[in-house]
């Protein structure tokens, strides 16, 4: 796929008829043409500045003899869109802005792409299509937010989250939660910290798609916008020597992507993620990949929401330079493998060097000896789930308790609220699948309503959506398979007992397969929630989570 072929020769004077009726010169038409894919908006704090990006990457496009043509892609607001049916919208939106992209580039034959996204679903949407696509790519994300102050302390958006639990339940009043909202995100970027945001632009950084500190360095400061230029000089570097998306995502890309991801507890919707544009290059993760990485990799940077520093702080630190090059101390990065910048990982975290060990400790001095995320499975989640185990109170790494059914968020957020939930308690939110949702919704009202309840020592939640970045407690996801593909956990009932044991990597319900089979003989099927639109495609179309939730 490149320009030349529609726009050279007699058969290509339409196009250039069309590149002269925009006002490009003859020059300019017969350079190598860079579509610079750009979803700035006016919705998400994340995307308000992109435009800035983007000028930027032209700028670095131009400088190094290529020709930038901008075009947008959408990107939807998980703040804005949680809690109620518009959660249904962001997953399934992963899908559009990958396939806007593809049918963008394949129509206009661009020869290289520089990708802008910052929040949640635009960073793995985009990182997709350059691996669909296979044209020469890079990324460069629009960078996290500062975090919020009070008083010196650091706020980010779960702290407002989580006072709406304390408001609701009595802790704080109606005027400290206001200051909380005024003050926790003070302005663009992506919120500040480890949330999926951030976990995926890192990891963007660890796959070898976007350059040294893409995923730390702050939205608002000069050395985003000297990244921005820098990617677009890289692109045309990358056309002149013909390498491409899948020569950089590699199955040792990924496996360096997972091992950072476990040594800082990212977002678990990496979990989804990865998979999914691990698919398009055509290559296989499977959950027990993450497992075992996690196993062998210390948790070595403690970040917001599992600890007290921000990406800011990280950003500080070395990055995830320097965070790599103390995981590869212990052999755990694969550092013969190219990069967008035209360094190996070996030669970018040569020079990396960790300046603050509060944020990145010592690999033979962790926070805890295994990775962050960790896979569970049992006869609730024969394909698996997944928890952020580093997130997770010590009291509640191994739970038996009652099960406490509904089958869906709304119900179950009304619960908590109305302090329908005991200590002990296991809640069971079902039906809210990539295919039962649709569009499996993050759950960081339930999670944030226990946490600031003071429930999240005390009670766990399971299941078939998905969780917040933000999120933390016990809190377990991605059950597969869903209650709507008449996974186990659609024949749990309130009162049945659940077993949690963490460091087993144990789910289960205290059932018998008899009792299942009879459950399910008696078992009434579900009716789709949505269906017209593009929701009831997505959910005739989406696999499981164990998969990434990618569209058959």
């Amino acid at each position: 796929m490149n320009s030349t072929k529609i726009k050279e020769g007699a058969s290509g004077a339409v196009v250039r008829m069309l590149f002269y009726a925009m006002g490009y010169t003859k020059e300019e038409i017969d350079r190598p043409i860079i579509g610079i894919v750009n979803s700035q908006n006016e919705i998400v704090p994340g995307h308000m500045h992109l435009d800035r990006i983007a000028t930027a990457a032209k700028a670095g496009v131009l400088s190094a003899g290529g020709t930038p043509v901008e075009f947008p892609t959408i990107g939807i607001c998980d703040g804005i869109a949680m809690g109620h049916e518009g959660m249904k919208y962001p997953l399934a939106s992963r899908e559009l802005i990958c396939d806007s992209i593809e049918a963008m580039a394949k129509a206009h034959q661009f020869d290289g792409l520089v990708l802008i996204p910052n929040c949640d679903k635009s960073v793995p949407g985009m990182l997709m299509a350059a691996a669909r696509l296979n044209i020469p790519s890079v990324v460069i994300s629009g960078g996290a937010m500062r975090a919020g102050r009070i008083g010196g302390r650091a706020l980010d958006l779960n702290d407002v989250m989580e006072g709406i639990g304390s408001f609701k339940g009595g802790t704080i009043t109606e005027g400290q939660l206001a200051e909380l909202e005024i003050s926790a995100c003070p302005g663009c970027g992506s919120c500040s910290g480890l949330y999926t945001a951030n976990s995926m632009n890192c990891l963007t950084e660890a796959l070898g798609m976007g350059l040294p500190f893409n995923g730390t360095a702050l939205s608002d400061s000069a050395e985003r916008v000297r990244l921005a230029k820098t990617a677009g000089v890289r692109v045309m570097d990358l056309i002149n020597k013909d390498i491409k998306p899948r020569d950089i995502l590699t199955l040792d890309a990924f496996e360096n992507a997972i091992t950072v991801d476990m040594g800082m507890a990212g977002s678990t919707n990496t979990v989804l993620h990865l998979p999914a544009i691990a698919h398009e290059a055509g290559i296989g993760l499977p959950l027990e990949l993450f497992d075992e990485i996690s196993r062998r990799t210390p948790y070595i940077a403690k970040l917001s929401p599992s600890g007290i520093h921000h990406i800011e702080d990280l950003h500080e630190a070395g990055g995830i330079p320097a965070l790599m090059k103390e995981l590869s101390s212990r052999g755990l990065i694969h550092t013969d493998l190219p990069t967008v910048s035209g360094k190996t990982v070996g030669g970018i975290i040569l020079a990396a060097k960790v300046t603050d060990r509060d944020v990145i400790r010592e690999a033979d001095k962790p926070y805890r000896d295994i990775g962050g995320l960790a896979i569970l499975k049992g006869n609730i989640a024969p394909d698996g789930a997944v928890v952020k185990e580093s997130a997770v109170a010590d009291e509640m790494l191994v739970h038996s308790g009652p099960a406490v059914v509904f089958d869906s968020e709304d119900d179950a957020v009304a619960a908590i609220w109305d302090k329908r939930i005991r200590k002990g308690d296991v809640i069971v939110i079902r039906y809210e699948g990539p295919k039962g949702g649709p569009g499996m919704r993050e759950m960081l009202g339930p999670t944030a309503s226990i946490a600031g309840m003071g429930l999240d020592k005390d009670v766990a939640l399971l299941t078939d959506g998905r969780f917040s970045g933000a999120s933390r407690g016990a809190s377990i996801g991605h059950i597969s398979p869903e209650a709507m593909s008449d996974g186990p956990i659609g024949l749990i009932e309130s009162g049945d007992t659940i077993d949690i044991d963490i460091p087993a990597r144990a789910l289960n319900v205290r059932l018998t397969d008899e009792e299942f089979a009879a459950r399910r003989e008696r078992r009434v099927k579900v009716e789709p929630r949505v269906k017209t639109g593009y929701l009831s495609r997505y959910a005739r179309l989406v696999t499981s989570a164990n998969t990434g939730a990618v569209l058959e």
